[in-house]
């Protein structure tokens, strides 16, 4: 198969997909400032007894690379979704 021909398929898929092409994708400085601002929420949910019992999957890792990693392959919308879905949700089990 021809290098032009493996490139149409991959494009091809990448756009059927929706995944993030390396032009949408959240570069690697905001991505540290937004695993520091993940981090820092995870954290603040440890502190919440009712917090706590919410946290479950990657959204709550206290794992600098599975939120730097997953950061990477999304868009800073998608990110800063995400954020948003932390903070919603440690608003609502704080109060």
């Amino acid at each position: 198969m021809s290098k032009h021909l493996i490139c149409a398929l991959v494009s091809g898929a990448v756009l059927t997909l929706g995944l993030p092409t390396a032009a949408s994708a959240a570069s690697p400085e905001f991505c540290r400032d937004y695993v520091r601002a993940a981090l820092n929420q995870v954290r603040g949910a440890v502190n919440h007894r009712r917090c706590a019992v919410q946290m479950q999957g990657p959204r709550w890792s206290t794992d600098f690379s599975v939120h730097f990693v997953w950061c990477r392959g999304v868009s800073r919308d998608q990110a800063e979704a995400e954020r948003v879905a932390r903070e919603r949700t440690l608003e609502d089990c704080a109060h």
